[in-house]
C-alpha cells in the first residue's frame, strides 16, 4: 500500500524567487493544508542561512523539508559558504541515502548571484532567467513573475510579492500571508 493510502495528501506552498538589479529575493505564502483543510496560515517557509548570505525556501512535506534544510545547513557550513559545493553534496546525499531519498520536498536555494532548485531525484536546476517558483501555486507565480519582470519596472521584492499574491488568488493551497526575505 502506498503512503497516500494511509495519509491524506499534503499540499501547501508557493515559493517564488528572483534576482534582479543585484537584489536576490525569495518569498513564500504561509498556508499549510492537510487534505482539503487549511491547518495553519502563518507557516514560515523561507529561511536565511550562513551569515545571512543564503536564502532557502521549501515546498512539500514540512518535516521532510526541515530535515533537508538542516542537512543543507550542515553542508553549507562544511563547504564554508560555497553554495555550489553544498548544493551538490546535498543532492548526492538526497539521491543516494536510503532515508533521505524517501523525503518528499523541493528546495529553492539562492545567494545574491545564483538561484537553484534542488529535488529528491538529484536534480539541480539553475533557471536561465533568474526566476524560479515551486509548490502547488508555483506555475502561477512563475508566470506572473516572468510577465512582471518583462513588462514592468517593479523592483525584485515587488515582483515576488505580486507574483505570490496572484498565485494566492488562483491556487486554493496558497494564501496571502507572505514571508519575503531579501539579500
Amino acid at each position: 500500500m502506498s503512503r497516500s493510502s494511509f495519509y491524506p495528501e499534503i499540499r501547501s506552498t508557493t515559493v517564488c524567487g528572483i534576482i534582479k538589479d543585484g537584489k536576490a529575493v525569495l518569498g513564500a505564502d504561509g498556508q499549510m493544508s492537510l487534505g482539503h483543510t487549511v491547518m495553519k496560515q502563518t507557516t514560515k517557509k523561507v529561511r536565511r542561512l550562513y551569515n545571512n548570505t543564503v536564502l532557502t525556501g521549501f515546498a512539500g512535506a514540512t518535516a521532510d523539508a526541515f530535515t533537508l534544510l538542516q542537512r543543507f545547513e550542515e553542508k553549507l557550513e562544511t563547504q564554508r559558504g560555497n553554495l555550489d559545493r553544498a548544493v551538490i553534496d546535498l543532492a548526492k546525499d538526497w539521491r543516494t541515502d536510503r532515508y533521505l531519498r524517501r523525503l518528499e520536498a523541493m528546495m529553492v536555494i539562492m545567494n545574491s548571484s545564483k538561484i537553484l532548485l534542488v529535488s529528491g531525484t538529484g536534480d539541480i536546476i539553475e533557471p536561465d532567467d533568474n526566476i524560479i517558483a515551486i509548490g502547488s501555486g508555483g506555475s502561477y507565480a512563475l508566470s506572473a513573475a516572468r510577465a512582471l519582470m518583462k513588462h514592468s519596472d517593479l523592483d525584485a521584492r515587488s515582483i515576488v510579492q505580486e507574483s505570490l499574491h496572484i498565485a494566492a488568488d488562483i491556487c486554493i493551497y496558497t494564501n496571502h500571508q507572505l514571508t519575503i526575505e531579501e539579500l
